[in-house]
């Protein structure tokens, strides 16, 4: 199945305890692009930079077989630019800069080579945007994944209420998910966040794993433990593309088969951390990803005798 990724190609700068870097090549649509071309689906990305993005990374999307058909280069404008400081637990940032730039008059175009595609991963975007791109599609994708943010239900919560509404996988952290139904307890919140819309609600919980809830039946994965954590940036972008890319894998939305999604989306981001921006996750390869599953496989499955 083809994979329609919608969302940002940017720069970063980044702060952690262990280091800084100046600005590096970032964005949703970016983490998401390499993953899928790790597990060898068929992508395209659609998002818009600015004459001041080098060939070299359009470059390396290509050699990797992700159609960038979509990716609109405004020569005049200037790419989207975000710069952060990690405080020392990683989890907490604080934003030192945010320059929109070309993105704020992003009108995606999805080109006709993508116009086919099965399942379409809406990355964090103004909903207003995340709902013109299925406006913008001549058919509805069998599968919808949304990735949203607490900055939209805080100034734009009725459109995002009508993209929920249209959605069929919404993934979000802890707080976001609270923010968003008003319950503390996960449970009650996914049930919440259900009758909005969503068939799937995909609860993210950073270094504690992540939760997936559907009808009444719940599964929790744990974040792997890592000896080295350099760097949070894109992690739950790397999250949802290895999670996409493996329901076009494998052609199957059902429970178990999202159970196994969640899973390969969670190794996938367990690379990025380990280095600055996309470093790490550009030096996977397929044989890398089978490893770290095993270490999952090995990690969660036990016997237990009661007797």
């Amino acid at each position: 199945m083809k994979l329609l990724v919608v969302g940002s190609v940017a720069f970063d700068a980044i702060e952690t305890p262990f280091g800084k870097t100046d600005k590096i090549l970032g964005g949703a649509a970016t983490y998401i692009g390499i993953t899928s071309s790790i597990l060898g689906v068929k992508s395209g990305i659609v998002s818009v930079v600015g004459g001041d993005f080098p060939q070299e990374h359009l470059d390396m999307f290509t050699d990797r077989e992700v159609n960038i058909e979509g990716i609109e280069i405004v020569k005049e404008g200037k790419t989207f630019f975000w710069s952060g400081k990690y405080h020392n637990d990683l989890n907490t940032r604080d934003t030192l800069a945010t320059e929109v730039n070309v993105l704020e008059n992003f009108d995606p175009k999805i080109p006709d080579s993508m116009q086919d595609a099965e399942i379409l991963l809406l990355g964090n975007l103004h909903p207003g945007v995340q709902l013109s791109v299925l406006e913008k599609m001549n058919n509805r994708p069998k599968l919808v994944i949304l990735d949203t943010m607490n900055f939209w239900m805080d100034c734009a919560l009725d459109i995002l209420m009508d993209m929920i509404a249209k959605t069929d996988v919404i993934t979000i952290n802890d707080e976001e998910a609270r923010q968003l139904s008003g319950e503390y307890s996960l449970v009650k919140a996914a049930k919440k966040i259900h009758t909005m819309g969503p068939e799937y609600v995909i609860i993210k919980k950073g270094e504690h794993g992540a939760l997936l809830f559907h009808d009444n039946k719940v599964f929790a994965i744990p974040a792997l433990p890592l000896e080295e954590v350099f760097d949070p940036t894109g992690a739950g972008d790397t999250f949802a593309g290895g999670f996409a890319a493996y329901l076009a894998k494998k052609g199957k939305f059902d429970f178990d088969t999202m159970k196994s999604a969640l899973i390969v989306g969670s190794a996938m981001a367990s690379f990025t951390v380990e280095k600055f921006g996309t470093e790490r996750i550009q030096e996977v390869e397929e044989s890398d990803m089978f490893s770290r599953l095993r270490q999952f496989k090995e990690l969660t499955t036990f016997d237990v005798e009661l007797q």
